[in-house]
């Protein structure tokens, strides 16, 4: 019961720091809203067990993504976002009545289709684990891992290579 409670308080926390990342005039406190969302989404992932999902989102995208955008936000200096028409009421319900259209609509689409996902089996619980991950990773998937490394060795060198100052 405490884990729904903690899943429920994680999501509707979650989206707040969504509202707030888009209600926000200023850029910083967007991207700090956003940092916000990142970290509630993780604690989301640690509720379904999926510990290595929560790990790389919060290195990946709360860590080095958000520095990025921090990056880009001071280098480009930008003090506010410019005035946008007013959010009113029926806009808001107008906006909530689509979202509830397309979700009915999805659904409806996804259950003729035969496409809904399963519900998983309290024996797979686990496939979320680190362990469970690096198992597959290196034994059964261990050729396309080193195909993925390499690929992205050679990127890496082309782009240095590519970005090198040519001699004058």
């Amino acid at each position: 019961m405490a884990a729904q409670i903690l899943f429920f308080a994680l999501a509707i926390t979650s989206i707040a720091a969504g509202i707030g990342m888009l209600w926000s005039r200023s850029p910083i406190n967007s991207a700090l809203w956003l940092v916000l969302n990142l970290f509630c989404i993780a604690g989301l992932y640690l509720t379904m067990n999926a510990q290595f999902i929560a790990v790389v989102q919060i290195l990946v995208y709360a860590g080095a993504i958000m520095v990025l955008f921090l990056f880009v936000i001071m280098l480009l200096n930008l003090s506010e976002m410019p005035s946008i028409t007013r959010l009113t009421v029926s806009r808001f319900f107008g906006f909530g009545l689509g979202m509830a259209v397309l979700a009915l609509l999805s659904y409806s689409i996804a259950s003729g289709l035969d496409v809904l996902p399963e519900v998983i089996s309290p024996e797979y619980a686990d496939t979320g684990s680190v362990e469970t991950l690096a198992s597959e990773l290196f034994t059964r998937y261990a050729l396309p891992f080193e195909v993925i490394g390499i690929l992205l060795l050679a990127a890496t060198i082309g782009a240095v290579i590519i970005a090198k100052k040519k001699p004058v």
